[in-house]
């Protein structure tokens, strides 16, 4: 069972439910599921399904379809006032599930005609926290370091397979996903962009210089981040500088939802893997609870830098170094912790044996972090 799943069932009792993320991360598996669990019958439909879709255009189906299940129903031009006339109409005898990818996601956001007849959850591939029953973490580890945590890989643990499923996927958000919701000429810039991002996992993102590696307008550059962000295959991480002397505005650093994506040493792809599992913690309280969260780095004009800062409505959470070997006390956590007093300031090492508390600061492994701070 995935870890929304109590939370969508509960929520179903009372409005409409959206669930959205990157391109196959289980969502139409966990529609399915919550099918099965439904304590009585209902329905799926898919929109890509020729039977399916005219059954969708038709309102065809059983008033004992207590729960029905909408799949793609955003490629629906008027998906949006559909649903919303349908809901409006028959939302005490039946209970609605609408699933899709990035687009369902961007809809959701271009108008307010469905405010307040819905709840909206993101789903995230597995984490250290999330995985199916029965694994062992180390093995767990293992899998998100060298496959990535999306079901299908993960589970198949197959390099080669992976590396398929990966390209496939690739192409197939870049040149049906992307065509779709944008006018772009040359796919193959973009793809390009995409492989160097995969390069610098961890770094400082530069729009110039990216824009003069791949020979295009940094403008043209920036409109392409904020495209494959909305796709659900990268995220930033900005800097954090509020109540920071001597703060610089720095640029966003730049990870992926997908670890196995990251073409990187070691400590690059940990480093993407608590980045990216740090994300769906903090989404899932958002959608859960309602709280606005931030994923942020801190960086001043000395050099000091620790890699993320959890915020909460504009207050800083935790400040959190991670390594991927090295158990010597970070020195700029120290100084920030003592400096911007968090609620709790974490060092994370990969290989770390024997968790400690030195000055105010955990350091902990990943399998103790994750395990230790569960919130599903």
């Amino acid at each position: 069972m995935r870890y929304l799943t109590p939370y969508i069932i509960k929520d179903l009792q009372k409005k409409m439910v959206f669930v959205g993320g990157p391109r196959q991360v289980g969502k139409t598996t966990l529609a399915k599921k919550i099918l099965d669990a439904h304590s009585s019958t209902g329905r799926y439909f898919n929109w890509d399904y020729d039977e399916d879709r005219q059954d969708i255009l038709k309102k065809k189906w059983s008033h004992k379809n207590h729960l029905l299940i909408f799949d793609e129903l955003h490629k629906y031009p008027g998906w949006k006032n559909w649903i919303k006339g349908l809901y409006d109409v028959e939302h005490e005898q039946h209970s609605f599930l609408v699933t899709g990818s990035a687009r369902l996601d961007i809809y959701r956001q271009g108008g307010d005609s469905l405010l307040g007849r819905y709840h909206y959850w993101r789903l995230h591939p597995f984490t250290l926290d999330e995985f199916p029953e029965g694994m062992d973490k180390e093995e767990v580890f293992r899998r998100l370091m060298t496959i990535g945590g999306f079901p299908e890989p993960f589970i198949a643990d197959d390099k080669r397979e992976a590396r398929r499923w990966r390209r496939e996927r690739f192409d197939r958000v870049l040149r049906e996903d992307i065509r779709d919701l944008e006018k772009i000429q040359n796919i193959s810039q973009l793809s390009l962009l995409l492989d160097l991002l995969r390069t610098r996992v961890s770094g400082l993102i530069v729009v110039s210089n990216l824009a003069r590696d791949i020979q295009v307008a940094s403008q043209t550059i920036k409109h392409w981040l904020e495209i494959l962000q909305r796709m659900y295959l990268v995220f930033s991480v900005k800097p954090y500088t509020m109540n920071i002397p001597r703060a610089i505005l720095k640029p966003s650093k730049i990870y992926f939802y997908d670890n196995g994506d990251v073409l990187g040493d070691k400590g690059a792809i940990f480093e993407n893997l608590v980045a990216s599992s740090l994300l769906k913690r903090i989404q899932f309280l958002e959608d859960r609870d309602g709280y606005q969260y931030q994923l942020c780095y801190i960086r001043d004009k000395e050099g000091r830098e620790v890699d993320f800062v959890i915020v909460k409505d504009n207050k800083i959470e935790e400040i959190i170094e991670v390594k991927y070997g090295d158990e010597t006390l970070s020195k700029s956590l120290q100084y920030y912790n003592e400096r911007l007093k968090p609620r709790k300031a974490t060092q994370i090492v990969a290989g770390l044996k024997r968790d400690y508390d030195k000055q105010g600061i955990q350091v902990i492994s990943p399998l103790n972090y994750f395990s230790e701070r569960t919130f599903w």
